[in-house]
């Protein structure tokens, strides 16, 4: 054996020797033993909490409601229900490792019957549960007040549904685009404004064709809601509006503000009437643009969201918590 080749197996046994103590040594191996100790009460603590939120979830869930008929209220929106994101949630508490009701996410769940399922009827308040409130401006006249009436709505960041009559869409298309730029949502008011409840159902399709077929010439859309003019309408009404594809859409809260009531008239009427999924009826008049910064203010410090009559209907939920709200 040379010498290079005895040199290099000595080397191997020390090395080899050297390993066996070191696995060998007794506080190594209590060393590896607190490891996999460790490791296993860390699991333990997770595996726990992630029992205790599947455990507990089923208490905070919130079952969806499905559109409907209302003998009172006509045709009325679902609203989405609420079920515990458990591995969301898991990820919010596991630096913690214990249960926590405030870290809890959710996430919503669809009904199973929504408007479109629904036969034509028409549309007087979003879901009773949801804290939201739509402002509807109908407007043929009153151009005097919309700019006004538009700054205001910026500057509370409040988009609304205007109800424009056709007629004046088409006298009107600046206007008309600039109540769109704004990011409001425009609906059909028929073109000139008739008693929708009288009229032959020919005239009927053609006020509501004409009417749409200018908006979407001005603004590149035509309108998904029809509001009849004083409210009045009959049954075939709707069915036309239905058929294309419009949701004809009515109010719970009147301003009278054709009246021209007090500043202080119209803020008490429309006020004592607040609740959820109310939709506000009113016009480009000289009240309403006087009331209008308070009424928003008002509504807002109640609590209510302010949003289009699309924003009402929709079945999302809303104050709730998820991971992407960050709260």
């Amino acid at each position: 054996m040379g010498k290079y080749t005895y040199q290099k197996l000595s080397a191997l046994i020390i090395i080899g020797f050297l390993s066996f103590l070191i696995v060998k040594n007794p506080l190594s191996d209590a060393y590896v033993e607190k490891l996999r100790s460790d490791a296993m009460t860390v699991s333990s603590v997770k595996d726990a909490l992630l029992i205790e939120i599947e455990e507990k979830s089923a208490q905070y869930e919130v079952p969806p409601q499905d559109a409907k008929i209302d003998r009172v209220w006509k045709k009325m929106p679902g609203y989405n229900g609420l079920k515990v994101d458990i591995d969301a949630s898991y990820d919010k508490m596991k630096e913690d490792g214990v249960f926590d009701e405030k870290k809890l996410i959710f996430k919503q769940v669809s009904p199973k019957v929504h408007l479109e399922d629904l036969p034509p009827a028409p549309i007087y308040r979003g879901h009773p549960d949801k804290p939201m409130i739509a402002l509807t401006i109908n407007v043929a006249w009153g151009n005097e007040y919309l700019s006004s009436i538009l700054a205001t709505l910026k500057k509370h960041n409040v988009q609304a549904t205007f109800f424009l009559e056709g007629r004046w869409a088409k006298e009107n298309p600046d206007l008309v685009k600039m109540i769109d730029e704004g990011g409001h949502e425009i609906g059909n008011h028929s073109y000139s404004h008739p008693d929708m409840k009288t009229i032959s159902n020919d005239r009927t399709k053609k006020e509501l064709a004409d009417t749409n077929e200018i908006i979407r010439a001005t603004i590149g859309k035509a309108p998904a809601l029809f509001a009849p003019p004083s409210g009045s309408y009959h049954d075939k009404t709707v069915e036309i509006a239905n058929d294309m594809d419009m949701k004809t859409i009515m109010w719970t809260v009147d301003t009278i503000d054709w009246r021209d009531p007090p500043v202080s008239t119209l803020l008490n009427r429309v006020l004592k009437q607040l609740h959820n999924g109310a939709i506000i009826l009113a016009h480009p008049t000289r009240s309403t643009d006087a009331a209008l910064e308070k009424l928003l203010t008002e509504i807002n410090e109640k609590g209510y969201k302010i949003g289009t009559v699309s924003n009402l209907l929709d079945e999302k939920r809303l104050n709730y918590r998820t991971s992407e709200s960050g709260s």
